[in-house]
Order: C-alpha cells, then sequence, then structure tokens
C-alpha cells in the first residue's frame, strides 16, 4: 500500500450526526480489509472501534509491501509475525525524513494504537477463538472468530475474500456479507473511506436492530427460522447498499452473501 501524508485521527469525531446510534446496544460484528493492512481497513478499524463495534481487520496480499526509497526498493514485511512497532522502529532509523514524508511513520503510529500487526486474511482460522488479541481495539464481541459483514476496500481484496470463501467450502454454515467499498490507496481517501464505511456500518446496524426487535428474539445468524430477524436482515442489506451509494457515488460497491 502506498499512503501519502499521514494524520493520526485516534482522538478525532468518528460519529455520524445523521445515523442514531446506540452505544451500548445492540451491535454487527465487522471485518475490513484491504491488500496489507496498513492503510484503508486500518483506518476503518479504528473508526469502527471507536463508534464501539466489534471489528477486525485483515490484508489479502502474499506479503506487506511499503513503498520504500524507490519503486524497485519496497520495504516487505510477513503478515501475522511482524509488528507494526518493529516496522515503525525499523523505518524510523532507516530514513526517518523521507518516511515521515510519505506518511508511513504517522501511519504506524495510528497503526500501532489499533493492534499488534497486519493480518492476513487467508490465514484467518474462521470460528476459532481470538483469545490472543484481547489488547486490540474493537476486540470485544468478536473473541468468538466470526463476524457478520465484511467490508474490502479493493476489489481485487473483495475477489481474494470470495474465492477464499469458496475454498472454505462454508463449514460453520454461516452467512456473511461481503461488500467492496473501492477506495484510494493513498491518506487522503483513506479518510473519506473510513468516514463512509461507518456510515455504512450505521446504517446497517440501525437495521439489524430494527429486525431483531421487530422479531423479539435472540439475533442467530444462520439460524434460519426463529433467526432473531438475521433473515430479514439479509433480504434488506442490497436496499441499504443501494441507499448509502446514492451519497457515496465515489466510492463503487459491490456486494455478495456468502457463508463462513
Amino acid at each position: 500500500q502506498k499512503p501519502l501524508d499521514g494524520n493520526n485521527s485516534v482522538n478525532g469525531d468518528t460519529r455520524n450526526p445523521t445515523i442514531p446510534r446506540d452505544e451500548g446496544g445492540f451491535k454487527l460484528k465487522f471485518c475490513t480489509v484491504c491488500a496489507s493492512n496498513q492503510n484503508r481497513s486500518m483506518e476503518a478499524h479504528l473508526r469502527l472501534s471507536l463508534a464501539s463495534y466489534p471489528v477486525i481487520s485483515f490484508g489479502t496480499g502474499s506479503l506487506v509491501r511499503l513503498p520504500g526509497p524507490s519503486i524497485s526498493q519496497p520495504n516487505v514485511y510477513p503478515f501475522n509475525s511482524t509488528s507494526y512497532d518493529t516496522m515503525y522502529t525499523e523505518l524510523n532509523g532507516k530514513d526517518p525524513r523521507l518516511y515521515r514524508a510519505n506518511g508511513l511513520l504517522t501511519m504506524l503510529e495510528r497503526n500501532r494504537q489499533v493492534k499488534f500487526g497486519p493480518e492476513r486474511w487467508q490465514d484467518w482460522a474462521i470460528g476459532k477463538p481470538r483469545l490472543d488479541h484481547r489488547d486490540d481495539r474493537g476486540s470485544a464481541g468478536v473473541e468468538a472468530g466470526v463476524v457478520d459483514v465484511v467490508i474490502t476496500c479493493e476489489e481485487r481484496c473483495w475477489d481474494a475474500v470470495m474465492d477464499n470463501l469458496v475454498e472454505r467450502e462454508g463449514n460453520l454454515n454461516r452467512p456473511v456479507h461481503v461488500i467492496n467499498v473501492d477506495i484510494k490507496d493513498n491518506h487522503e481517501e483513506a479518510l473519506v473511506g473510513g468516514r463512509a464505511i461507518l456510515e455504512l456500518a450505521d446504517m446497517l446496524n440501525a437495521a439489524a436492530r430494527e429486525e431483531r426487535d421487530r422479531s423479539g428474539g435472540e439475533w442467530r445468524n444462520g439460524a434460519g427460522a426463529g433467526d432473531g430477524g438475521a433473515s430479514s436482515f439479509d433480504d434488506r442489506v442490497p436496499d441499504i447498499i443501494a441507499e448509502w451509494q446514492e451519497k457515496w457515488p465515489n466510492l463503487p460497491a459491490l456486494w455478495s452473501l456468502a457463508w463462513f
């Protein structure tokens, strides 16, 4: 990924004034995905976590790639084992002026306040408890290792997620909405995309809460009859995305219902 000038939004106001949000009420569980789990997915992860949503995030690339001194000299790291703090320390030691100017150090400062390091989607053990991620922002609510909505930030990432879910064969028999919000991979667009994703999350969550309250039961995604409104919510998702897209026409969206 290649973010431009950074801006730490940890203390920023992420509230969307147009969508009522019950901070302590029912919450859908989210997952955000980009190529390297550095820029777009992490900005969205941060905004969703600050809005009290359970959230995890991943990258779909084979390796984490960050810009280096030239196009032919990227900084490359493995997923799952390299911390954001390690990347920050290494790049700050190599050339602090360069990596401050291109926004990498500021981005990594933000990221290391969110979680340990970048994780790879294809290595995620879906349904396995994430007991070693208790300190991650947004970890409360996703301890069981499943989510309701996956939001990718680039079409090739959406393709990678969908292909991977087909390969996994849906052994949990649990539906998941996979939505792509196409965001250019630079810092400014990541900030805009993060706000847009938060608004979409608010709209989806409001609809899910309505269906849950209307059914009068406990939300049980994938349970079929008596699922607490989950299937009725599934039917509403395409219309919600279409409504959201009218407000965010410069962020093309894709959607599919898939299975864990």
